[in-house]
């Protein structure tokens, strides 16, 4: 990933923290009748994409010497952080709601991070946090703009991977935005540069039993609107009241984008189907490609497409064995 060092806001590199995150491949799949390329994000030193923000941010943090931060967290972007707060030697405890996946937990706390296990909401844990952050440095993956600066280096790795072309389409999962922002980020600052002569058709998939920003794309609405939060498989996408929502809304619609959301049966087909294949994700990353098979009904016969494994199954190990229980019950039957 600092491969794009110059693009990078570290002032110096001895302040770089990196495992040597990156550049994972990017390969084409078959869906169905039409190849799609993936990028296997999920393949990251602590199993998702979120170590593209971390290494920036952590980055950026020691080079401020700062001692100790906090973070919120559904899981994901909690393991990411730790990891490179561990790396760095700065203190770090993590917010996450109290039925995140016990195997991110257990992550956590391995690289040495405090958790705090907030009851209630997700929202509920970011308030927690907000309000520890009045203390210690807010490391968050959505507030704070460095982790933006990372998640940026998707969209640079997409285009060099590609032969220095943007995709037409760009298909990523969307709870607070920090792929889709980061990426929109990064084609912006290609397209500025004169690198690449489009930026792609983004396209945000939403659980539909959290999906707020679908419903204020769908109605125009100016504002997000407060939703009946239910329980998904997608963890990792269940924000009911994204802060930057309104600029994921403003960044898919200048691409000339759109959002889909899919029902938890659908991404349960379409986990089984990739697992199936060999890809080994978790359920936040099969919403994506449920949301890319609807997409696909529509697409262009020669669009080229680009879409992300974000998170490993591994770390939902629990929620995987549910998953394939009630499969195993539906064959029985």
């Amino acid at each position: 990933m600092w491969r794009y060092r110059e693009a990078i806001p570290i002032f110096e590199d001895k302040n770089i923290i990196s495992f040597d995150e990156g550049f994972t491949p990017l390969i084409p799949v078959s869906f169905g009748a039409k190849t799609v390329w993936i990028k296997q994000d999920h393949l990251f030193p602590t199993g998702s994409y979120k170590d593209r923000g971390a290494s920036v941010l952590v980055s950026k943090i020691r080079e401020l010497g700062i001692p100790s931060v906090v973070e919120d967290s559904s899981g994901n972007a909690g393991c990411a952080i730790a990891a490179y707060c561990a790396g760095a030697r700065i203190q770090c405890r993590i917010f996450v709601p109290q039925d995140t996946s016990a195997g991110k937990l257990a992550q956590i706390q391995f690289y040495g991070a405090r958790l705090n296990k907030i009851p209630g909401s997700r929202e509920d844990t970011a308030w927690a946090a907000l309000r520890a952050a009045e203390k210690d440095y807010y490391a968050s993956h959505s507030w704070n703009p460095f982790f933006f600066q990372g998640t940026k280096t998707f969209a640079f790795e997409v285009c060099e991977q590609l032969g220095w072309k943007a995709p037409d389409s760009l298909i990523v999962p969307v709870g607070n935005g920090t792929l889709l922002l980061g990426a929109f980020i990064g084609f912006q600052e290609l397209f500025n540069a004169g690198i690449v002569s489009q930026i792609p058709k983004i396209i945000g998939v939403q659980a539909a039993f959290c999906a707020p920003l679908y419903k204020a794309f769908k109605e125009n609405l100016e504002e997000i609107p407060k939703i009946d939060k239910k329980d998904t498989v997608a963890e990792g996408i269940a924000i009911a009241e994204p802060i930057r929502g309104k600029q994921i809304l403003e960044a898919v619609k200048k691409t000339e984008g759109a959002l889909i959301i899919v029902d938890d049966l659908e991404i349960k087909k379409s986990l089984r189907h990739l697992c199936e294949k060999g890809f080994y994700i978790e359920p936040t990353s099969a919403a994506t490609t449920a949301g890319l098979n609807k997409y696909l009904e529509t697409s262009k016969p020669d669009e080229i497409i680009v879409s992300v494994f974000t998170g490993h199954g591994l770390k939902t190990t629990e929620k995987m064995l549910k998953i394939l229980h009630e499969g195993s019950k539906k064959t029985q039957v």
